[in-house]
């Protein structure tokens, strides 16, 4: 099952309590305070997994707690500080505080670590407050509390090039034609449920990873369908095709019909790079030619068929030159 939101609640652990205590030491005359501090409580930390791909892992453990700090002990010596706790979560998943919707972060790359809830401070011990005036002092400290979080997470799925149609426009297929995704492919609408990534090889050791969503209906901004759920997972792709079937009645409102959506939806995804794709061109023996497209704003237009393969080649080279183009581009391989 493929879960892209999840709620958790979150506890850092306590800090140790500091030590009150006093040294009986040979060749020390009189003594003195020797009571440690208390260690610290361990953090709650996310971590990006490149192994996962969904929060699943969220669905039915919904409260996460780290080790609380050891108390200090006599001699000076310092309690033992709390284990953080990890949460591994798939890349392109965003973190929010539940209560107040505020952004915590987002985890980008696998291995990337974000704090969501700081563990307490280790509270001092009698050792610490003594002084010429106060010499045997019986003062010490309670552990700082750890933090306690409701957090909301949501997946992005982390694609370059998104594919965008209406129910049976041929996504799947195309998909399934120029990588190795194996997704769900039949005659009926929504056969897509959940979205699917793709990566795209060429020549001379190029690659792309193209994700296929949900297919959209008018309204889906406002809920309606499937594609909604799914929306998010392309506001991070560098470019959009946005796929008509050639054997609609008007491919041009077919088109302003899912740019429309897009733009209701988010206006990231109305700004990002689009083409304009008529698919199943196979269907008509004589062909259809890419003027009945008008897609005012695409990059280009193109015409393809993912049975026979024709303009595929041309597709794909097209959305490598748009995912070079994007700004960051250069910027991920420099890291």
């Amino acid at each position: 099952m493929f879960v892209d939101s999840a709620t958790i609640e979150v506890c850092a652990g306590a800090g140790g309590a500091g030590a009150e205590a006093f040294r009986r030491e040979k060749g020390v005359p009189r003594g003195g305070p020797s009571g440690g501090d208390g260690g610290k409580g361990g953090d709650v930390v996310l971590v990006a997994a490149g192994g996962l791909s969904t929060l699943s892992e969220f669905r039915y453990r919904k409260h996460h707690r780290a080790e609380r700090g050891a108390h200090g002990e006599g001699s000076n010596r310092t309690g033992r500080s709390g284990q953080d706790l990890e949460l591994r979560a798939p890349p392109g998943t965003e973190v929010f505080d539940d209560e107040t919707a505020a952004k915590v972060g987002e985890l980008v790359e696998p291995g990337q670590r974000l704090v969501v809830a700081r563990g307490g401070r280790g509270g001092r011990g009698n050792a610490r407050f003594a002084s010429p005036t106060r010499q045997a002092p019986r003062r010490w400290e309670s552990g700082g509390e750890g933090e306690r979080r409701r957090l909301r997470l949501e997946l992005k799925l982390l694609a370059d090039v998104g594919l965008v149609g209406e129910p049976n426009a041929g996504k799947s297929t195309l998909l399934s034609r120029v990588s190795g995704a194996k997704p769900k492919i039949a005659g009926y609408p929504f056969t897509t449920l959940s979205p699917v990534l793709g990566v795209v090889d060429l020549p001379d050791f190029r690659s792309f990873v193209l994700a296929d969503i949900p297919g959209i209906i008018e309204g889906a901004h406002e809920g309606k369908g499937l594609g909604h759920q799914f929306l998010r997972h392309i506001e991070r792709t560098r470019a959009l095709l946005l796929l008509v079937p050639a054997d609609v009645a008007d491919p041009s409102a077919t088109l302003a019909g899912l740019r429309a959506e897009l733009e209701k939806y988010s206006a990231q995804l109305g700004r990002l790079p689009f083409a304009a794709v008529l698919s199943k061109a196979d269907l008509y023996a004589g062909g259809v030619p890419v003027r009945s497209l008008p897609a005012p704003g695409a990059w280009a237009t193109y015409k393809v068929s993912a049975t026979t393969g024709e303009g595929i080649a041309e597709l794909l080279e097209g959305c490598w030159r748009q995912v070079r183009a994007a700004p960051d581009a250069d910027e991920e391989d420099e890291w």
